[in-house]
């Protein structure tokens, strides 16, 4: 299986209105909620924010804005794996 990268701003515009989870660095915490919007610098804007701190869940925030560097990774809530971290291989 090869890698194919892609262009994150195309990916990100088209989830924006979609729920999305947000994985930041460290300690393990997610952000579930809608993405509203992000902006030139990749920062990102979320509606009805749950966040998760090693998959339990510590309440409700509301909206959230979260800084670029702070982000590890993004993907659609829906995609049915929960996200989860994926294997490096060659």
């Amino acid at each position: 299986m090869s890698f194919v990268p892609i262009n994150p701003r195309p990916f990100l515009q088209d989830l924006v209105n979609r729920d999305v989870i947000v994985r930041l660095k460290w300690n393990e915490t997610e952000y579930k909620g809608r993405l509203v919007s992000i902006d030139s610098y990749m920062n990102v804007q979320l509606s009805n924010t749950e966040e998760f701190i090693s998959q339990k869940p510590m309440g409700l925030l509301g909206q959230v804005l979260i800084r670029c560097n702070n982000v590890l990774w993004i993907t659609a809530a829906d995609k049915g794996d929960g996200g989860g971290d994926s294997k490096m291989e060659d």
